[in-house]
């Protein structure tokens, strides 16, 4: 007979309640987060804990955890900059970048260029300061418009104010999945592409 896994979250450590939610939550889209430091030294990094929130007025969300490992305040550099200069770039992580996306997961000291250390060029914004992934097939411009302490985490809510769609994916008005091929994050160090799209006409209420 089949049996379940019954947990508490209460009774799990950190690490064990992150392998839980993140192989569970899956597959997860990937904020690619472009930003800039204070002094203009560039940042780029992945979060996978990442969603849209809303869609008029178009607003995009992630969640920078806290690292008090890794940082004597416990922030990472993206949510810094982004704290500081209330801007930044969400870049779409297809197949052709994941080995670079995987390369800005570094965890480097905040002087680091991480578009230099992946080998990645930058292309500039429009409307925000920080600049975008040249190579990636969509990128959207964001301002910051609220930051919400929730757990281990800062939530940052972003308005998108530019998008960039790179013509190959456009098709009658709408971004073609295939042509996009976007990545998702799975648990551990796995990722998922898009290779079978199944599409579900949503079915209509009637009385019968």
């Amino acid at each position: 007979m089949a049996t379940t896994v019954e947990l508490d979250p209460r009774d799990l450590d950190e690490r064990q309640l992150y392998f839980v939610m993140s192989g569970l939550v899956v597959p997860r889209p990937i904020a690619w987060v472009s930003s800039l430091a204070q002094d203009g030294t560039p940042n780029l990094a992945p979060h996978s804990y990442y969603n849209a929130a809303s869609s008029a007025p178009p607003i995009v969300m992630f969640s920078s955890t806290h690292a008090p490992h890794r940082r004597p305040d416990g922030i990472k550099d993206t949510l810094r900059n982004v704290r500081q200069t209330g801007e930044f770039v969400v870049n779409v992580v297809d197949a052709e970048l994941l080995e670079a996306m995987n390369a800005t997961a570094t965890d480097c000291p905040p002087e680091v260029d991480e578009f230099h250390l992946a080998g990645l060029a930058p292309a500039p914004s429009r409307k925000v300061a920080p600049p975008r992934v040249a190579r990636a097939k969509a990128a959207m411009e964001c301002r910051l418009c609220h930051l919400l302490e929730m757990g281990d985490a800062t939530l940052v809510f972003g308005d998108v104010v530019q998008f960039h769609i790179d013509a190959s994916i456009w098709r009658d008005g709408r971004v073609d999945m295939t042509r996009l091929a976007p990545v998702g994050r799975l648990s551990g160090s796995d990722y998922s592409t898009v290779e079978r799209i199944q599409s579900l006409r949503r079915p209509a209420w009637t009385p019968d």
